[in-house]
């Protein structure tokens, strides 16, 4: 009987070509779909997923007075570890981990540049669970001047060698030798990435254990399994008062804890996250599984739809077979079972989608995704349980409907095509339109903030500015390297900074002597030389720029933003203006007897537009340093400045290798997740779209089809083409706005809820939403009308000839 079912499935699907057609594209689209998204969704999952102990990061609430609004952030003081571990028994280990950016490294006569490593503590590999391939967990960082690398650095510096036990020294200049202790694998699916770790002990300080409000490593906790987190960060006001008690210092700060799994998807409120790689927001990856589903059920509603649109040519059948002893059990077997086996051949061409996708989808996300099908039995498996669902799912409505026909009707003649089917089948089809219209509206939206973002004044100018990161041999020679390329027509501006924008600035206490009281506040602050102003041309609210030379006469200079003067404006007797500030005394870190402001900018957008803009001062200390350069080049000839930039570098500096970005590349990373979601979004509103289009077009077909006849006697009498095609449209159409009204609140409340993350964002549109729907009505219309069309022309004597 099985074999029976299956031939006779298979006949039906051959004799029924288009209608076959049509379902198995639909499935396959919204399989291959929701398995892309299943294996993006599950990466992302299982980030940090190696790590089975009871991880948490210790973060910070820091909400000194001055600051626009407290602000979470993922550093803490390096003597919170030791009091938290000795004050609650939860806590049974730690380790702290500071980010030590670039290192050079010898070995014999070969030189590596690392771009990334880490110091820290000695417990490293007793809390994280690292592969380590090579070295002892306990000990292989418990004495200074330990070291361990990733194979990829091993590989790099020692070639075929074993690398334990070697030593390597510190490039350029340092004679302090660094011994490899272990060799670790470094999974790609982990938020800390680095090449080398080294061990705390190696640069310690005791001064750090006393350190008591300096923010610069990140800490995490084992605790025990049955901790209570809530009762844990409940005694933490309690311990902030204890060791923060100098001055009140325990006001500014809050205490609380971050699940490891936590750390990569659910850190977009949190701020200073160096160590994060690839942050991304899970919020979206559950946007992008629901409209993936969503495709898919689109894709089984087209199923419905045509199935139960041709049920008259089935209903003989039915009467036949049920004339002839058949059960009604049976017959529902039979029409599941041909849903099934569509199903399954869909399956085929969505695994063959998603292989040939992957290597673009993997290029585009940023992430190793594969679909390892035939090697992992449980995803096979997994993979085909769920296509035979989907395949019970779509067929079990027309299965049941089409095993319920009365053989004595069906074989009279007679067919049950009432309205309840008619209205089952247009709800179905409004359904299906009013996810489309969400998507179209959601995409345009996405689009729309995304390139606000991107193109939105920043109240700088950071076209064409090349970035050089600068080390201690840089910067000596920083005057001389700045001169030099000052010399050139490539060049039109040169300055230096701490810190660069675009990034979380970091924060520092200041005091302000006004009319009143002196006032003691934090605020984000960049060291910056004397022309960081006019290369980011950066506009003057009040006051001037930096003076060109800063003599003992005029002492330490500042120049604040429009929002840290209006802060300071409060302390103001009897109110004041931006003018009035110019002049005042104003202290950093304490040092407040001869710095003064000379100007107020204009404010500026430093951080990324997720953030609003808060409190800022530059100051002009070029005797401190820099950790980056920033060269504006003139014109369109890119290659040579940026070839002259790097002889200028190689004159200057002979033992750090030459490297830049530009300031463009680094927005455009900053808001790479944001491009990412857009482009999924549009992408996934497509294949809705196209998967919608199918279903409206198939039903047409059968519309056409079934009435063709009335279409002859129509343009016997007269019907032109026109009146034709807008009688097979215009149905359709209607369906279609329906979808519309229904669409249009839905996705009002979800984007406004979406823009609620953007501190600048664009204004929700009415026109979006009418635009969205015309679009729908169009793309209804262009389907319709080609099957309307073609009815339209075709002969009347052909379709009113009597068989």
């Amino acid at each position: 009987m099985l074999t029976n079912y299956l031939k006779i499935a298979w006949r039906n699907l051959l004799k029924n070509k288009t209608f076959s057609i049509i379902n198995i594209i639909g499935l396959a689209i919204g399989m291959a779909t929701c398995i892309m998204i299943l294996l993006f969704v599950s990466y992302e999952k299982n980030f940090d997923g190696m790590h089975k102990k009871n991880i948490y990061r210790l973060c910070e609430v820091q909400k000194p007075e001055g600051l626009v609004a407290p602000q979470n952030v993922a550093l803490s003081m390096y003597p919170m570890a030791t009091a938290l571990k000795l004050e609650y028994p939860e806590v049974k280990n730690f380790v702290r981990i500071n980010d030590g950016q670039d290192l050079g490294l010898t070995y014999k006569d070969k030189h590596l540049y690392l771009k990334k490593m880490n110091w820290v503590d000695s417990t490293f590999f007793q809390i994280f669970d690292f592969p380590l391939l090579e070295g002892d967990r306990n000990s292989a960082l418990m004495k200074p001047g330990s070291m361990v690398i990733t194979t990829e650095t091993a590989k790099k510096l020692f070639g075929n060698e074993n690398p334990m036990g070697k030593t390597v020294t510190r490039y350029p200049g340092d004679t302090v030798a660094l011994t490899i202790t272990g060799v670790m694998e470094m999974p790609a699916n982990s938020h800390l990435q680095f090449e080398a770790l080294i061990s705390m002990s190696t640069v310690y300080n005791p001064r750090w254990e006393q350190n008591w409000g300096g923010n610069w490593l990140v800490t995490y906790l084992e605790l025990d399994e049955k901790a209570n987190i809530a009762g844990l960060e409940s005694k933490f006001p309690a311990f902030c008062r204890k060791y923060l008690a100098e001055e009140d210092r325990w006001k500014n700060y809050e205490l609380f804890l971050q699940p490891l799994a936590d750390v990569h998807a659910a850190s977009n409120t949190i701020t200073h996250d160096y160590n994060n790689f690839q942050k991304f927001d899970r919020r979206y990856t559950y946007i992008f599984s629901f409209i993936a589903i969503l495709i898919l059920v689109i894709a089984c509603i087209n199923f419905v739809n045509l199935s139960t649109a041709r049920s008259a040519e089935r209903a003989r059948e039915v009467g036949i077979r049920k004339s002839m002893g058949a059960h009604r059990s049976q017959l529902a077997w039979q029409f599941m079972g041909e849903s099934v086996m569509l199903s399954l051949i869909a399956l085929v061409f969505a695994v063959a989608i998603v292989k040939i996708s992957l290597p673009w989808v993997n290029d585009f996300a940023g992430r190793p995704l594969s679909l390892p099908i035939f090697s992992n039995f449980i995803l096979l498996i997994g993979i085909i349980t769920g296509t035979v669902l989907v395949g019970i799912l779509a067929g079990l409505y027309p299965a049941g409907y089409l095993s319920s026909f009365q053989p004595v009707k069906v074989l009279k003649g007679s067919v049950m095509t009432g309205k309840n089917k008619s209205l089952l089948r247009n709800a179905l089809v409004i359904g299906q339109f009013t996810g489309a219209v969400f998507l179209i509206i959601a995409t345009v939206f996405a689009l729309k903030q995304l390139k606000y973002m991107q193109t939105k004044d920043r109240g700088f100018n950071g076209d064409q500015v090349l970035l050089v990161p600068l080390d201690n041999e840089a910067n000596t020679n920083y005057a001389a390297m700045k001169q030099e390329l000052l010399g050139s027509s490539l060049i039109s501006g040169v300055s230096g900074s701490q810190q660069r924008l675009g990034n979380n600035l970091h924060q520092t206490s200041v005091v302000y002597h006004g009319e009143g009281p002196a006032r003691e506040l934090v605020t984000s602050q960049v060291v910056v030389d004397k022309d960081f102003m006019s290369l980011y041309k950066i506009p003057m609210a009040a006051g001037s720029n930096f003076s060109k030379e800063i003599t003992a006469s005029n002492g330490r200079e500042y120049i604040i933003n429009e929002t840290l003067a209006r802060e300071l404006l409060k302390n103001e007797r009897m109110g004041g203006s931006l003018e009035s500030l110019v002049g005042k005394m104003f202290g950093f870190m304490g040092m407040d007897s001869t710095g003064r402001i000379v100007g107020v900018a204009r404010d500026f957008n430093f951080n990324s537009l997720h953030h609003k803009i808060e409190t800022l001062l530059m100051l002009n200390q070029s005797e401190w340093g820099f950790s980056e350069m920033s060269v504006r080049i003139s014109g369109g000839r890119t290659k040579e400045a940026v070839a002259l930039v790097e002889s200028v570098w190689k004159k200057h500096v002979t033992k750090h290798p030459f490297t830049y970005s530009f300031l463009d590349e680094h927005f455009a990373q900053i808001y790479r997740s944001d491009s990412q979601v857009s482009s999924i979004v549009t992408i996934l509103a497509v294949l809705a779209i196209i998967v919608s289009c199918l279903g409206l077009f198939g039903l047409a077909s059968y519309s056409a089809e079934r009435r063709v006849k009335e279409i002859g006697i129509r343009k016997v009498l007269g019907a032109t083409v026109e009146n034709i095609v807008t009688m097979l449209s215009k149905d359709f159409v209607k369906l279609v706005i329906i979808a519309n009204l229904i669409a249009w609140p839905i996705a009002f409340f979800a984007v406004r809820l979406w823009l609620q993350d953007f501190a600048y964002r664009v204004d929700i549109s009415w026109w979006i939403f009418a635009a969205a729907g015309i679009i729908a009505i169009f793309i209804a219309l262009f389907t319709v009308s080609f099957q309307a069309l073609r009815a339209a022309r075709s002969n009347p004597m052909q379709s009113l000839k009597i068989d």
